[in-house]
């Protein structure tokens, strides 16, 4: 890297940083009355920790999908959010807790952050080296055949589950009214249509993805383009009807389109991830808030208010508020470890397992009182309620050290088409927003099918990943000096004429 390169990289991490750290907060608390006190200046240190860190994923030179995952939620929703709500003390639900329990919350939400990078920078440390488990398994490679099998099972299915979830017209009415038709239409009650619901949008949107990507036959490929032209439009209009954001949590639709946009192989190039991560951050912050016109069938006129009042009002952003129910529900009833095996079991029936650990949003919603329980639990409380600190130290930097070498082995494999580092790591990236707004009782069971589907369309490749295009290929060969054959000479001269290749003088 040139000495130009170094400083044009300095000047784009302090631009970046300035707009995070600096410019993007003093618009949150514009005009605001502040409330100063110890929660709120540790909450600026969130505020500059994650704001910092997103702004050196975003002036990277490699593209680094997961950590722009993380940091993205990070910084917004536990970063300017809280900054608004503990400037105003003004919170989205009616839950408040004191000042000492507000502090530890912001404490818990850092401990976790500083956990992170400290994983990640653990794993940068062999980020070199090929990993022996991740690269392997996305370094394989989507089969042609696997995918227009997916193909045809998810129209068949489209055409089996789309009428018992209440037809076509109920996608395009609102979350309630798809809820309500899937359960008279004998979806099987709020669980059966939700699995119902997930065993049709996961594999139609796998299929497309797929299909997108699907890589060239080496013995000609004419039907498969044939069929790939006719079954783009069909995967297409059916993952506008059932991963749609009227019908769809936003948070999963909006998984599935920014997963086709970035698994695009333009945004794989530094330059252009910056252009799309940028837009990505203004969408978020600007159109968002408004995205639950769609929730109910009663709809709200929309009234568009500053970013310090969506913050505070919006229950979207409760995740901070949750985090401070959770630590009041810890200081009555104390930590529960056998909760954490609640995620892995999620499949188990509980009239099979009647003491089966509950999801933490439920359980923190019914501590507060609330009457409606689908509510978020972040991985950071989550990971408290089970052993308070020491288990969020863990968990988050075993989650900074594995997205590390994810974003790295995606790095080695973008030169292959097709490959499961193209298309799953955007996917999960994006997903990654739900496991960490939470609950992961809630959000397992579609996890599963969003690794699983795509481990079962492609195929384990043999040899390794070429280096990435920041490493050479091969060392350069030193060029020899061969001496020209000519009358012979004597003496110093000629002899140092011969040593460098050129005829005696």
């Amino acid at each position: 890297m040139t000495e130009h390169d170094q400083v044009r990289g300095v000047g784009a991490v302090a631009c970046w940083g300035t707009v995070l750290v600096v410019l993007l907060p003093a618009l949150v608390l514009h005009a605001l009355d502040a409330r100063f006190g110890a929660a709120l200046a540790l909450q600026c240190v969130v505020v500059a920790h994650s704001g910092a860190a997103l702004a050196r994923v975003l002036t990277d030179t490699t593209v680094r999908l997961v950590a722009f995952g993380f940091w993205l939620f990070s910084y917004v929703w536990l970063g300017l959010a809280p900054l608004a709500m503990l400037t105003t003390d003004s919170y989205p639900r009616g839950f408040l807790v004191d000042d000492r329990t507000a502090f530890t919350a912001t404490a818990v939400v850092e401990a976790g952050l500083l956990a992170y990078s400290a994983g990640s920078a653990l794993g940068a440390l062999r980020a070199h080296r090929g990993s022996t488990v991740i690269e392997p398994v996305l370094a394989r490679r989507v089969a042609p055949v696997r995918v227009l099998l997916l193909c045809g099972l998810t129209l068949v299915l489209a055409v089996v589950l789309v009428p018992r979830l209440g037809g076509v017209s109920t996608f395009f009415a609102s979350r309630q009214a798809a809820n309500e038709a899937g359960g008279a239409a004998g979806a099987g009650g709020s669980p059966g249509r939700a699995l119902a619901a997930w065993g049709l949008s996961v594999p139609a949107f796998w299929a497309l993805l797929a299909l997108a990507h699907v890589p060239r036959l080496d013995r000609g490929d004419r039907l498969l383009r044939g069929l790939r032209r006719l079954l783009l439009p069909a995967l297409l209009a059916l993952n506008v009807v059932v991963n749609n954001p009227v019908s769809q949590p936003r948070f999963w639709a909006g998984t599935a389109l920014l997963a086709l946009v970035f698994a695009a192989p333009a945004l794989r190039r530094p330059r252009v991830f910056r252009y799309a991560a940028a837009a990505l951050m203004v969408t978020v912050l600007a159109v968002f808030p408004y995205s639950d016109y769609f929730r109910y069938d009663e709809r709200e006129q929309v009234r568009v208010v500053s970013l310090a009042e969506q913050f505070t009002t919006n229950g979207d952003y409760d995740a901070y508020q949750q985090i401070q129910t959770g630590l009041s529900q810890v200081q009555e009833e104390g930590h529960t470890p056998s909760a954490a095996l609640g995620p892995w079991v999620f499949f188990v029936p509980r009239a099979m397992w009647p003491d089966k650990p509950g999801d933490a949003g439920v359980l923190i919603a019914r501590h507060a009182g609330y009457e409606f329980d689908n509510l978020s639990a972040p991985l950071w409380i989550e990971s408290y309620l089970w052993a308070g600190t020491p288990a969020v130290v863990v968990v988050f930097a075993l989650i900074g050290a594995v997205g590390r070498r994810i974003d790295r082995a995606r790095e080695r494999l973008r030169g292959r088409p097709g490959t499961l580092a193209a298309l799953l790591v955007p996917a999960f990236a994006f997903y990654q927003l739900i496991l960490l707004r939470g609950s992961l009782m809630a959000a397992m069971g579609p996890l599963v099918l969003l690794v699983l589907i795509p481990l079962c369309l492609s195929t384990a490749v043999s040899h390794r990943a070429p280096p990435a295009a920041s490493e050479p290929t091969h060392r350069p060969t030193p060029r020899v000096p061969v001496p020209r054959r000519g009358p012979a000479a004597t003496g110093p001269t000629a002899r140092g004429s011969q040593e460098r290749g050129g005829p005696p003088r």
